[in-house]
């Protein structure tokens, strides 16, 4: 049994606020992290972890999405959302790896050589050519991901809930 309901509310539409700031962040963060070795320094073993978080609060957005899956009549933009909400979980896993894999070689490369910590030469060009292009790739990937599951799940949301209009409220 997991979190369905937080104050009535399903839980999904709240963890999912989760899922969109962490992970178009981590992605930004990897980037800038793969391609600059000066903000690998800044940001240390917070990489990793905010690459960790990020993993985490998919499969949790997604339980409480399947509850609130048997809850809600059931329709294209519904099961539309759900198909693109299952594809962002490998994105995230990538995003994760690649994290933990520049933060790692960025410590190991430190510590092979202190004194060339923030140069251009702390991590090899080829690797560090490498970890950019591939975490352009993942992060895009995740970000776009990321907004298709969201748009599709407004969609399903709000079809019928709202008017473009103003209603006038009478008074």
């Amino acid at each position: 049994m997991g979190l369905d309901l937080i104050n009535g509310i399903p839980a999904h539409v709240l963890f999912v606020h989760i899922v969109v700031v962490l992970v178009p962040l981590t992605a930004l963060a990897l980037i800038l992290c793969a391609g600059l070795p000066s903000t690998m320094r800044r940001f240390g073993l917070a990489l990793p972890v905010l690459a960790l978080v990020s993993l985490i609060s998919v499969p949790v957005a997604t339980s409480a999405g399947e509850w609130l899956e048997g809850h809600v009549d059931s329709n294209a933009m519904v099961r539309k959302h759900i198909e693109l909400g299952d594809g962002l979980l490998p994105w995230v896993i990538a995003l994760f790896l690649l994290s933990a894999a520049v933060w790692w070689s960025y410590r190991r490369a430190v510590h092979r050589t202190p004194d060339a910590v923030g140069t251009t030469s702390t991590v090899a060009l080829p690797l560090r050519v490498a970890a950019v292009v591939l975490s352009l790739i993942v992060g895009v990937g995740a970000g776009v991901q990321v907004y298709r599951i969201g748009d599709s799940g407004a969609k399903a949301a709000w079809r019928d809930g709202y008017s473009a209009a103003a209603h006038s409220d009478g008074g």
